[in-house]
C-alpha cells in the first residue's frame, strides 16, 4: 500500500527569503500603507489648503515626534514601493533577469530607498 504524499508545512519564518523575496514583500506592504494612508493624506492636503488657520493648526500637529515618525515611515513606503516598482518593470522587459544583476538591482532598491528616506527624515526632523 502506497502513502499518499502529504503536502510539506513551509514555515515561512524559518526560511531565510532571497533579497528579491523580501524586496517583493516590501513592496507589497509599502503598496498597502500607502492605499491605507491615501484618505488622511487627502484630507489633510485639503485642510492645508482650505484656510490659514487650518494650516497652522496642521503645522503644530506636524511638530509631534509620532506623526513625524509616521510620515517618514510613508516616506519610506513610498520610496521603497516607487524604485521596487521601477526595479519590477526592468524585469518585466528582461533586463536584470539573472541571478547576480537581480540581487544587485534589489540591494539598490534597498539602499536607494533608505539612503533618501534619512536625508528626507533628517531634514524633516
Amino acid at each position: 500500500m502506497q502513502k499518499k504524499k502529504r503536502p510539506v508545512y513551509l514555515n515561512l519564518v524559518k526560511i531565510r527569503q532571497p533579497i528579491s523575496a523580501i524586496v517583493s514583500i516590501f513592496h507589497r506592504i509599502g503598496g498597502a500603507l500607502l492605499f491605507l494612508f491615501i484618505p488622511y493624506l487627502l484630507y489633510t492636503l485639503q485642510l492645508s489648503l482650505s484656510a490659514p488657520e487650518h494650516f497652522d493648526l496642521l503645522q503644530h500637529g506636524f511638530d509631534k515626534p509620532l506623526v513625524k515618525m509616521t510620515f517618514v515611515v510613508l516616506i519610506w513606503a513610498y520610496l521603497h514601493h516607487f524604485f521596487a516598482g521601477l526595479r519590477f518593470l526592468l524585469l518585466d522587459l528582461d533586463i536584470g533577469v539573472d541571478l547576480a544583476p537581480s540581487r544587485a538591482s534589489s540591494w539598490a532598491v534597498f539602499a536607494i530607498s533608505l539612503a533618501l528616506t534619512m536625508l528626507i527624515g533628517i531634514t524633516l526632523w
